[in-house]
């Protein structure tokens, strides 16, 4: 079992003594308690504390490797709950904790911070940056936040609401805040900070809504801005941006696009992913879809499109360009690039070379030189129908000739879920594999002839779109060989590789489960059920010796869209387990409420308008058809909704605003209100007369004893 290196030991009993001097104070076990004494040098070496997980990811490779190895094949089977912590917020969780010498570090969805003995799950501290529901409203997928980051005594979050937070670490109190985008648009915040070198990277969300995606540094000391990269051209009229990126821009990127692109944003946001590469200096973001989807509207149908669908790497202390890979050029498909990214060394064709592994959306794996930003090699990983193959010469993609549905319907697979998704992939350097769940889907992609952009509306697509989902395995991938080593089924979140030879993953979306598995082949050792669905990515940690695994729970955006049994909403949740712990859980949640349709009997034609303006302003959030969840309310089983004034006073008047569901009286017509009223109330009726499509109802509860397996 691994313990403290000579080189933390002395880290940690150097800075306790600091400590002293300075009148702090410390718990017990827990010499750096609330200081967060984390620097670029910590960082750097983070595999040599191996009891800590310092930055998202593990390390600054990003690998979700831990090293410690005392739970492991042989002892898997005590692994038992040692506590757990409910959050104050039903809503998802997506936060990946940061531990930092006893001290847990965890954000929840509105964007809260909660800091924790890492031991015993005491809070030592929480803050609410208390963000407006408006903001909460402009989100596509949730009101989620994906981490923290922690930085020589601070605490950084970006909030949904585009405001940058540095906090405190002994205290959890504002130290300062910047506003990184305009609060008038629809850009929002959901991943976690980046911080290197002083400087806090952020990115931002919103492409689905006309956003033009940058990526910012912020001085990690006082907020001020650094330097800035937009991702996308501007409007040409307007000039330069004053920003790193305006040589580039000219030079490289703005000849790519075509058409009117400025008046629809562009997209190319960085919502998840930034990386820092020690080796070379440089920042790697991944950039995400474009705004609208559909090319013929964004460039009329001209050009690549830089750098939307890309990795882009950047000098980390001017963010000047130094190169970029275009994943999908003249992206059409929502295939963001913005999955989690790994940086390690692999020996290929008898060479060893430092290389950058990523698995997104469209249904690849590459492995690409970290140096020069060249494809090694591109294989899939589940059935895909708009490339044939990735050219290793050019690096582009060989496509389908109708790809872009510019002569007719096209059936693309994966389709716009993606064949992998923003859920943390680990690589373990004991196995040489990649470890990352997959989805197999397809979208069947058509023009739409009537497009325009609506306000608060729908994704801005410019896609008439049928979606058919398929299945969904956790996939162990040779980067290497560019071929499966295994998989097992089941819908799952982000997964955790450990020296103990194991794998774990969350799964479930309303109530879940979490399970370990044997890293060479993938067979279960050890499953515990959990009464929350698990999207997150779990981590690993020591204190005193100890050996934790934790990982929040909560149902992420998935429950939003139904497919998952319907259940009373309940709180988020820290879970931590070691080896003996003697917790216990809650239990699962009930069934959720029955339907509740309006007494009243609507004509057919006014529920008619009510499901298209149901589609257009609803259906987001609320799932296709009324299909909930119930994560976020089931709209069928509210009791506004057989209660006319209540349910105006919701729809229209935004008495739950707080919560995120605005007013829409700037969006609807009156009549509209209504109208929602009687489509919703039709759909409740088929709900109560068991003909809906869509969310199981809930069977019998679970035993909620766990399961361990033969190894």
């Amino acid at each position: 079992m691994l313990g403290l290196s000579p080189r933390s030991a002395f880290a940690a009993a150097t800075a306790a003594f600091a400590l002293a001097l300075a009148g702090g104070s410390a718990l017990p076990g827990t010499a750096l308690n609330h200081v967060a004494s984390v620097d670029d040098a910590r960082m750097l070496a983070a595999n040599a504390e191996p009891q800590n997980w310092l930055v998202n990811g593990g390390t600054l490779n990003g690998e979700h490797f831990s090293l410690l190895d005392q739970i492991n094949l042989e002892t898997v089977g005590k692994l038992k709950p040692a506590w757990f912590f409910e959050y104050d917020t039903t809503r998802g969780q997506e936060g990946e904790p940061i531990v930092v010498d006893g001290v847990m570090y965890v954000s929840t969805s509105w964007s809260k911070v909660y800091a924790f003995d890492a031991a015993t799950g005491k809070q030592l501290w929480f803050y609410d940056p208390e963000v407006s529901g408006v903001a909460g409203a402009k989100a596509c997928c949730d009101v989620v936040n994906r981490g923290v980051a922690v930085y020589k005594g601070k605490v950084y979050v970006g909030a949904l609401d585009g405001r940058l937070i540095a906090l405190d670490a002994r205290s959890g109190k504002p130290v300062w805040s910047r506003m990184t985008l305009d609060p008038d648009s629809m850009m929002t915040i959901t991943g976690a900070p980046r911080v290197v070198r002083d400087k806090v990277i952020i990115g931002n969300a919103g492409a689905d809504f006309g956003a033009r995606g940058y990526v910012s540094a912020y001085d990690a000391a006082t907020g001020k801005q650094v330097w800035r990269f937009y991702l996308v051209p501007g409007d040409p009229a307007k000039g330069p941006d004053g920003a790193a990126s305006d040589k580039i821009m000219e030079k490289l990127v703005r000849p790519t696009w075509s058409g009117n692109y400025a008046s629809y944003g562009g997209g190319g946001t960085a919502w998840q992913t930034i990386m820092y590469d020690a080796d070379y200096n440089r920042l790697y973001v991944g950039t995400g879809n474009g705004s609208p989807w559909n090319p013929k509207y964004r460039t009329d149908g001209k050009g690549d499109n830089l750098f939307l669908c890309s990795i882009v790497a950047l000098d980390a202390d001017t963010g000047e360009y130094v190169w970029h890979y275009q994943e999908n050029p003249q992206e059409a498909w929502d295939y963001n690039s913005t999955q989690p990214i790994i940086l390690t060394e692999l020996a290929i064709a008898g060479v060893k070379r430092k290389v950058l592994l990523h698995a997104p959306k469209n249904g690849f794996f590459y492995v690409i030189d970290r140096t020069t930003g060249k494809p090694i090699s591109a294989e899939p990983t589940v059935p895909v129908t708009w490339a044939k193959r990735i050219d290793m010469a050019s690096g582009r993609p060989v496509e389908d000739e109708n790809a872009r549905y510019t002569n007719g319907p096209f059936l693309g697979k994966p389709g716009t879920a993606g064949s992998h998704n923003w859920h943390a992939m680990a690589f373990s350097p004991r196995t040489g594999l990649a470890y990352f769940s997959v989805a197999e889907n397809s979208t069947l992609f058509r023009t739409n002839p009537d497009f325009k952009p609506v306000a608060m509306g729908p994704f801005n697509h410019g896609v008439v779109s049928e979606h058919k989902a398929g299945a969904t395995y956790l996939l162990a991938w040779d980067p290497v060989k560019q071929r499966e080593a295994w998989r097992v089924p089941y819908r799952g979140g982000g997964v955790l590789a450990t020296a103990g030879g194991l794998v774990f993953q969350g799964r479930g979306t309303v109530i879940g489960e979490f399970v370990a598995m044997r890293a060479t082949d993938g067979k279960e050792v050890w499953r515990w059920p959990t009464p929350n669905g698990i999207q997150a990515a779990p981590i690993s940690y020591s204190v005193d010796g100890v050996q934790y695994i934790a990982i929040s729970t909560g149902a992420g955006a998935g429950a939003m869209t139904g497919g998952a049994e319907a259940r009373m909403r309940q709180p988020g949740r820290m879970v931590v387990f070691k080896l003996g712990g003697t917790a216990t859980l809650p239990k699962e949640p009930d069934a959720a409420p029955p339907a509740n349709p309006a007494r009243e009997a609507f004509p057919s034609d006014m529920i008619e308008r009510g499901h298209g303006a149901y589609v257009t302003y609803c259906s987001r959030c609320h799932g296709p058809n009324a299909v909930s969840s119930n994560v976020v309310p089931d709209l069928r089983r509210s009791l506004a909704l057989s209660n006319k004034e209540a349910w105006h006073a919701i729809l229209w008047e935004g008495a739950l605003e707080s919560g995120g569901m605005i007013g829409w009286s700037k969006y609807l017509k009156p009549e509209q209100v209504e109208e929602l009223r009687a489509y919703v109330s039709s759909e409740a009726t088929r709900l109560k007369n068991g003909t809906a499509p869509g969310a199981k109802q809930t069977g019998s509860p679970r035993s909620g004893e766990p399961v361990v397996q033969e190894q």
